[in-house]
């Protein structure tokens, strides 16, 4: 194939964080945001290191807070209004052809308006939408869902390969601790300005048909903003969250926003393996997201099982240069600058392994030189100790390549109290290893609020979590149970964090892990017949029901198995295999292995998220070092456990995540064994029986 005939792939990437001052009729706003521009620039940058993807196949709208208070830092012809918006979407139309990859995202304010389309949706009507920056002009347009519609259309009509990323929702509450933002309005309001309904994409009539053709019948239930297209169909949608949810941005790893959605999606894109497809990448994503924001559930529509970005999108490295090597006395290298820092995305403890100046296959570990742990971290350098030198033959130099291999387990939770800290609470706290209190000026992972008589423990956006019984405030005990709350539920949330991220593992990207379908009146020993699920892409289940789960051994060696269920009532139980005297189940190259899981919800709960962790790896660990019980019971130690002493790195990792107080030197984070293991996680909604009343 010549270049001339290759697919093309085009960009559009639109960013809002600067809102002109706007005042909706029920006196609702669209507030500035903060991370919405860093999102598409970083999307951006990684479009151009991994695709190669020129400038000119780019188009980007940005909006983002400059020197003037009183106007946008960029020119008015960047700005993101609906004319530059539509203008942006009819050029990419006007260049893709059949097979043109067409890459689409949106970071900022989604809302819904009054509609000016009642013969189709009747008087009372809504429209969904996205928000221009100058929406506080009456004069100025939403882009709306049939108008989106029609460009989504007219792209696939040409038979271009789309992806569309919406990381905005059409409403939400304002957020305590000051950590996190909702990319919509604050009161989940209706505009009901009057404003022109002349389209700059098509006729009324014709909007409406288009519309009609795609939704003949009744709109499906979607997403919050991705609830815009009525059926998604020929191309792939990645969405913030569900109705009624919020899209957030939050501070991650210090107080630079990044929207949780755009956030995981880069993250991951940056480890991808060769084979990632749109639903590997989303279990992961609604992995990290649903983890951290109980209110954002991201969801995919469309072909999920599409490769992302295409065949060319190649699974390179992360990997940064060394600038400058400082020796000790013993004229041995103890620490390297490297040209990366925080606006990389870089924590203090990521781990480092350094290769030769040229080394390209970071597969070949006999030609690492050394590893470093990354210990002062600036804006765009850093400087790393070199923690193991595994070649002396060979000196490190300025311009080597150090891969990023690891980021720490962070095992110490931040909590920060809203209002004036109770004395008991701070007395409870003392001598704890698992949670530290943090100011305003820390990011936090949770809150401490006086709710009424009760104590609440929120997430990091101030969303509480659903904890049972409720802590009076004047039971004498209730300070000490919340922080055994919170302990608990920082070690669940640290075995759900669990990842391997070295990119040269073997095991990376060798186990296919999915639901097959769900049975209700299947037996053990029966021939499982599952039904297909109405959306694969977001399994749901009834109490009762059978799911199976089938793991896929894709490498050329023996894997030892394990899966584990975390559950609603904040328990981790290994379930696969269950038997306490079996540790794990091998599975031979190629093979498949079929788990039937009967699904249940703990007393009280009407539907709720199942979580199964798999985890593989070449030798033998115990992985019941993570089991957790329900939420207000006692957790064992290990010794009562009858644990023995850790027999490998993987199970040292496990018995810190275990430990009644961290053992690391550094009492907050613990590095990662880096080689064979491997570990994936799905997920499936539960909801209880219809009542037959």
């Amino acid at each position: 194939m010549t270049d001339s005939s290759r697919p093309r792939f085009y960009a559009l990437l639109i960013g809002i964080d600067y809102y002109f001052p706007n005042r909706l009729p029920d006196g609702a706003s669209y507030r500035h945001l903060k991370g919405s521009v860093r999102d598409v620039n970083a999307v951006e940058a990684l479009l151009k290191e991994k695709l190669n993807l020129p400038e000119e196949q780019i188009y980007k709208l940005t909006a983002s807070h400059g020197d003037d208070p009183e106007k946008p830092a960029e020119l008015p012809s960047q700005w993101p209004t609906y004319e530059n918006t539509v203008s942006s979407w009819q050029t990419l139309i006007a260049k893709a052809q059949s097979q043109d990859i067409v890459y689409v995202q949106y970071c900022g304010h989604g809302g819904r308006a009054q509609t000016i389309y009642p013969s189709l949706k009747g008087e009372r009507g809504i429209d969904e939408a996205l928000v221009p920056l100058d929406i506080g002009n009456s004069t100025s347009r939403y882009l709306r869902d049939l108008e989106l519609v029609k460009l989504v259309q007219a792209l696939v009509d040409k038979g271009a390969i789309l992806t569309l990323v919406l990381d905005c929702c059409h409403s939400g509450e304002p957020t305590r601790g000051g950590d996190a933002e909702v990319r919509g309005l604050q009161t989940g309001s209706i505009d009901t300005t009057q404003r022109p309904k002349e389209s700059l994409v098509a006729d009324e009539q014709e909007l409406i048909q288009t519309w009609e053709k795609i939704a003949p019948t009744n709109r499906r239930k979607g997403t919050a903003i991705a609830g815009m297209l009525p059926e998604v169909r020929d191309y792939v949608v990645l969405a913030a969250c569900r109705p009624s949810e919020y899209a957030y941005e939050y501070g991650f790893h210090g107080k630079e926003r990044h929207g949780a959605l755009t956030y995981w999606l880069l993250d991951t894109l940056k480890q991808r393996t060769a084979q990632l497809t749109y639903k590997v990448l989303y279990d992961r994503i609604y992995a990290k997201v649903k983890g951290q924001f109980r209110m954002q559930t991201p969801m995919l529509l469309g072909e999920g099982d599409r490769m992302v970005f295409g065949a060319d999108f190649t699974p390179t490295e992360y990997a940064v240069t060394v600038l400058k090597v400082e020796v000790g006395e013993d004229n041995q290298p103890k620490q390297v600058l490297l040209d990366a820092g925080q606006a990389q995305g870089l924590v203090k403890g990521a781990a480092f392994v350094i290769y030769p100046l040229g080394m390209t296959d970071f597969s070949r570990t006999e030609q690492r030189l050394a590893i470093a742990e990354l210990t002062q971290r600036g804006a765009t350098q850093s400087w790393a100790e070199i923690t193991t030198q595994l070649r002396h033959d060979i000196p490190i130099t300025a311009g080597d390549r150090a891969v990023l291999t690891g980021v720490p387990l962070s095992l110490v939770k931040k909590v920060r109290w809203l209002g004036e800290e109770s004395s008991a609470f701070s007395n409870a706290m003392l001598g704890n290893g698992w949670v530290e209190a943090v100011g305003e000026d820390q990011a936090a992972d949770y809150q401490v609020a006086r709710v009424g008589d009760e104590y609440q423990i929120c997430d990091g956006t101030g969303v509480s979590f659903p904890l049972e019984p409720t802590l009076a405030i004047a039971d004498p005990q209730a300070a000490t149970l919340l922080v055994e709350r919170l302990v608990h539920l920082a070690k669940y949330q640290t075995v759900q964090e669990l990842e391997n991220y070295d990119p040269s593992s073997p095991l990376r990207g060798q186990i296919s892990v999915k639901f097959l379908g769900k049975q209700l009146d299947y037996e053990p020993g029966d021939l499982p017949r599952p039904q297909r699920f109405a959306d694969p892409n977001q399994p749901e289940a009834q109490v009762g029901e059978c799911v199976f789960l089938e793991i896929q051994n894709n490498y050329t060696e023996v894997l030892n198995v394990v899966v584990l269920n975390l559950q609603l009532d904040w328990a981790i139980d290994q379930i696969y295999p269950a038997s306490a005297g079996n540790r794990f189940v091998p599975i031979d190259p190629g093979d498949k292995e079929t788990i039937p899981i009967y699904l249940s919800l703990p007393p009280g709960n009407h539907e709720g998220t199942d979580i199964f962790k798999v985890f593989a790896t070449l030798d033998a660990a115990n992985f019941r070092w993570l089991e957790l019980p329900p939420l207000n019971q006692p957790i064992p130690s290990p010794i009562s456990r009858g644990f023995a002493v850790p027999t490998n790195p993987l199970e040292e990792l496990f018995a810190a995540v275990a430990a009644e107080q961290p053992p690391t030197r550094k009492g907050s984070t613990v590095a990662y064994p880096s080689r064979e293991w491997t570990t994936t996680q799905v997920s499936i909604r539960v909801r209880n029986l219809p009542s037959s009343t």
